[in-house]
């Protein structure tokens, strides 16, 4: 599947977050540890939040290992809010506009996992999408047309709830074709204020997700970490998978879980998809 990464806190510079880290994003695109594949060369994808009204995006279908121009942006751009994806595709084809993160206004929108035999419930999935979002879909991957079910069932006025209903119309599609299990997922996606990370699957097995653990208590177990002084109280990390081996820094998501990161208290709840009446 893919790997992908959400970063809040402190502002810093991207090269922090891809390849400094033991087991960076850049290191896990080659050497994945907990991924449906070890190698994930499919493309990749940057998104940040900055000066702009809108966060800028970067993406390209080289492999993340290997883009000097990645490289280079990444030693000289400074953001407090990034999303990161590193891409293993699942049969949709190799190319910029099927890689994350995906954009529609102040929105940004990630997704590691799959809708079960999309080819089968494509056509009935994005006959569902708002006509007025129809004509900013520009891929064609199962990731994409989630988000803009998301949106349609109302991302920008309430995420949780916008997600667990477009979870639950997928559900209902995929079962009326005969398809078990129809959702694979981790899902990260941002206003540019807050951030919402989200663990599910159809069979309760979902891909692992892990965030960090609160800074001020790193600091007492740490106190020699450089790092660890360098960022707020605030900064928070969410990934696929943990950027290194120290002990206590991870923490994984429950399943059937989402969790809230916002200024002041962080929040974790459980996630219930909500079916068509």
């Amino acid at each position: 599947m893919c790997r992908w990464l959400a970063y809040s806190g402190t502002p810093v510079l991207l090269e922090e977050l891809l390849y400094k880290p033991a087991h960076s994003l850049i290191d896990q695109s080659l050497h994945s540890r907990l991924g449906a594949e070890t190698t994930n060369g499919d493309g990749f994808g940057v998104g940040w939040y900055g000066e702009g009204a809108t966060p800028g995006v970067f993406k390209s279908i080289e492999p993340a290992w290997n883009d000097r121009n990645l490289r280079e942006l990444a030693g000289h751009l400074r953001s407090g809010l990034v999303f990161a994806h590193i891409r293993a595709s699942s049969g949709t084809p190799v190319q910029q506009t099927n890689c994350h993160p995906f954009r529609h206004g102040r929105w940004l929108w990630m997704h590691n996992g799959s809708i079960a035999q999309f080819h089968d419930v494509k056509r009935d999935l994005m006959l569902a999408v708002d006509p007025s979002l129809y004509p900013d879909l520009e891929g064609s991957t199962d990731s994409e047309a989630f988000f803009f079910l998301a949106l349609t069932f109302g991302l920008e006025d309430d995420p949780p709830a916008a997600v667990e209903r477009a979870v639950g119309f997928i559900e209902h599609v995929g079962r009326g074709h005969g398809i078990e299990h129809p959702v694979q997922m981790t899902v990260a996606t941002s206003d540019g204020r807050n951030l919402w990370g989200f663990r599910y699957s159809s069979e309760g097995e979902s891909r692992s997700l892990f965030y960090s653990t609160l800074v001020e208590t790193l600091r007492v177990q740490y106190p020699d970490n450089p790092i660890l002084h360098a960022v707020s109280d605030e900064t928070r990390l969410v990934v696929s998978e943990p950027l290194g081996d120290l002990a206590g820094a991870w923490n994984e998501v429950p399943e059937s879980s989402y969790g809230v990161i916002r200024e002041g208290q962080d929040e974790l709840h459980p996630f219930t998809p909500r079916p068509p009446e």
